[in-house]
């Protein structure tokens, strides 16, 4: 049968791409995800980009001040922190870093339930405030025994922002939109932790200001620092996409425009709507070995991101013997090489949509780096491995976070796999804050151990995952098996 005009128009729209005219020749729209019936590409990017300024700079702000309290407790150490509260002998500063992890750990997995339930403003902001009150309360100690009921309270509180967050951010970007906006919002924290020092340094020079150390002065301007974006919290921070289409915060984006997002994230995996809460549909994900499989990898990063976080400037100090100062300064530049490595893996990994390959890459730069600074004769090669180290292990964070997301669907199952993710991750804080004992100082090498098995470890789960995703695929591909409930679901490598 001859096609006439109208039927040509008819499938030309039903088309998953535009056909282009000479005139939008050089509008880069390629693929289904892109073909919006009501905006242009360029118009989607301008949408997406207000979105990015709004949730992940308000998001990383916060998270910012998150992960400047906790470095805060290695630079209060070399600062005097030890000495005034009688822990320069025995385990009084291993068990000061290990306490917060309890709480982080066991308040973590209803966070998303509760961010979802109560609201991101609300929750996440709250929180914020809480702990950055605490944070203060730091700055008044007398013993170090006092500190471990105010860790615990650091941890509780502390514990659902993370999970709160990454469930936020994955239901309001398509799966290779998403490790680019991770990196984003954990360089914001990254760099911040990094700079802490530096910032920990000038505040050491209030020392005697009101008859309170130095030491003191960094836990108390930095809790009215949290406290402060807390407040910004709770202006800005906005909501979940399918809340927000009709409660929107303070507008910077209208209901056509969210309607746009829904669009978007319902044609890459068909879950951008809220599905009625169920507990037993929320523990049923638990079934999926892939969730438990990515928690052992971000186990295996935080392991050795907050074994680095806690100890640099101490091993700067006294494997390096660099003095207060120069090791309060010198974790910065750390920090700022893997923000760099961080953003290079992100947009390596949404380009060519690859996440495995990325981890082994960061895998291998942290093998690198660990022996360096465990076996090298000088102390500038010993730097050159914390570049390294810090890099593999904070640059591999958002990539198996967006690795994650992208192989898992539903609303329900991604918050139970968000809180498990970072669950694990809080327990990697709890190994992480034992690796690098003092006893073990000047050279830290059974902690240097630690840290290459779990890369191993690492790599290991890489494999099985590349393997069985690429099996699965292709058996999809044959029409063998639907993954996910979707039967255009194909698991990202």
């Amino acid at each position: 049968m001859a096609t006439t005009k109208q039927d040509a128009a008819e499938i030309e729209r039903a088309s998953p791409t535009r056909s282009l005219t000479n005139s939008q020749e050089k509008e880069p729209i390629i693929e289904a995800l892109d073909d919006d019936p009501v905006y242009s590409y360029e118009e989607q990017r301008k949408i997406i980009q207000r979105l990015d300024w709004r949730l992940i700079t308000v998001a990383g702000i916060i998270y910012m001040n998150s992960l400047m309290d906790r470095a805060n407790l290695p630079n209060a150490a070399i600062a005097g922190m030890n000495e005034d509260l009688d822990m320069e002998d025995g385990y009084g500063y291993s068990i000061i870093a290990l306490v917060f992890f309890v709480t982080y750990t066991l308040f973590q997995p209803p966070a998303t339930i509760l961010t979802r339930k109560i609201g991101p403003r609300p929750f996440l902001s709250g929180i914020c405030l809480a702990w950055g009150a605490v944070m203060v309360g730091f700055g008044f100690v007398q013993t170090w025994q006092t500190l471990i009921p105010l860790r615990l309270l650091l941890g509780l509180f502390e514990a659902g922002y993370f999970p709160g967050v990454v469930y936020l951010i994955s239901t309001w970007y398509s799966r290779y939109d998403m490790q680019k906006r991770y990196a984003g919002f954990y360089a914001l924290g990254l760099v911040s932790a990094g700079c802490s020092g530096i910032l920990a340094y000038g505040l050491m020079q209030m020392d005697g200001l009101g008859g309170l150390e130095g030491w003191r002065w960094i836990f108390i301007i930095f809790g009215l620092m949290t406290v402060a974006a807390a407040v910004i919290g709770v202006l800005f921070l906005v909501d979940f996409p399918d809340v927000a289409v009709n409660k929107q915060n303070w507008k910077f984006l209208s209901k056509e425009e969210i309607d746009f997002i829904l669009r978007r994230i319902n044609k890459d995996r068909q879950d951008a709507n809220s599905e009625p809460w169920n507990f037993r549909a929320w523990l049923s994900a638990g079934k999926d070995w892939k969730i438990w499989m990515f928690a052992l990898q971000f186990f295996s990063l935080t392991t050795q991101t907050y074994s680095i976080a806690y100890f640099l400037p101490i091993i700067l100090r006294q494997n390096m013997g660099f003095s207060i100062g120069e090791s309060q300064m010198l974790t910065a530049p750390p920090y700022g090489g893997a923000a760099i490595v961080m953003f290079i893996c992100a947009w390596v990994g949404d380009k060519y949509r690859v996440r495995g390959p990325l981890m082994l890459f960061t895998c291998s730069l942290s093998l690198i780096g660990l022996p360096l600074l465990g076996w090298a004769e000088s102390a500038a090669a010993r730097y050159c491995g914390t570049f390294l180290i810090a890099a593999a292990a904070n640059g591999g964070v958002p990539t198996v976070m967006a690795y994650q997301a992208n192989n898992i669907r539903g609303q329900w199952k991604r918050a139970f796999a968000s809180a498990t993710l970072v669950g694990f991750g809080s327990i990697g804080g709890i190994a992480g804050s034992t690796v690098f004992r003092t006893q073990d100082s000047p050279t830290f090498r059974p902690g240097i151990w630690a840290c290459i098995a779990v890369n191993i470890m690492i790599i290991i789960i890489v494999a099985i995952n590349t393997y069985v995703f690429r099996r699965q695929n292709r058996r999809a591909d044959r029409g063998e098996v639907i993954l996910e409930g979707d039967p255009n679901f194909r698991y990202t490598i």
